[in-house]
């Protein structure tokens, strides 16, 4: 199902998550490199269980590459997909027994890090302190976003949301390669599969968006998106 990778190459890896000497300057790469050394690469399968609902909050990830899912099955049987994660987002920060189970979406490397471990670094390093301190706050800022979009807004309303936040989130502006079927759209959105795959069809006929294919968006009128997002 998955495998581990050696820390021996960290430096090559540490060298891909840039060189702008202001990123330097600012102490995260120091603190990037630190928690590299501290990590462990894991790979897992598309589909692949990393962690389970319950179990022991002994250690917390961060995306290398591909998507993982943060998702939970509700008594009903029906499944609530929290958040998606990608290149660069860290999840799995539970204090206590894990609240959702995590999967890959498809091929995924992460680095692992040991609870114990990384908070004996914490309290050695300021600024890896700092580092986990945005992501937690980063965290808190999308849940709160997410409860407006669950709450309050209408079905074309979440897509339009969503379309616009993985836009974002992905860094692209024209074209956007979703990775997740329309199933894990909608139990992220808290829709049905047919409601996604309606609503994406009407925006299509409404010249805001091309779907080439499946996995692919591409962003015809994003004032248009937006618009949509934001009623």
């Amino acid at each position: 199902m998955y495998r581990h990778f050696g820390n021996s190459d960290h430096r090559n890896r540490v060298a891909e998550l840039g060189d702008d000497r202001g990123f330097a300057q600012s102490g995260r790469l120091d603190a990037l490199v630190a928690l590299e050394c501290i990590g462990v690469r894991v790979r897992f399968s598309r589909n692949a269980e990393i962690y389970a609902e319950g179990d022991e909050a002994d250690c917390w990830y961060k995306v290398v590459s591909g998507t993982v899912r943060v998702c939970k099955l509700l008594a009903d049987g029906r499944r609530h997909i929290a958040e998606f994660c990608f290149s660069g987002d860290c999840f799995g920060l539970d204090s206590t027994a894990r609240p959702c189970s995590a999967e890959a979406v498809d091929d995924v490397i992460v680095m692992r890090f040991q609870r114990r471990i990384a908070e004996r670094l914490i309290d050695q390093n300021p600024a890896v302190a700092r580092l986990l301190r945005e992501s937690v706050l980063r965290d808190l800022a999308t849940a709160h976003g997410r409860t407006l979009l669950l709450g309050r807004m209408t079905a074309p309303e979440r897509v339009a949301a969503f379309l616009v936040e993985m836009f974002e989130r992905r860094d692209r502006t024209k074209a956007l390669d979703l990775p997740m079927p329309r199933n894990d759209v909608a139990d992220y959105l808290g829709l049905t599969i047919e409601t996604v795959c309606r609503t994406l069809s009407a925006f299509k006929r409404e010249g805001v968006i091309a779907i080439p294919n499946p996995h692919r968006i591409e962003l015809l009128d994003r004032d248009a998106l937006e618009a949509i997002a934001e009623t």
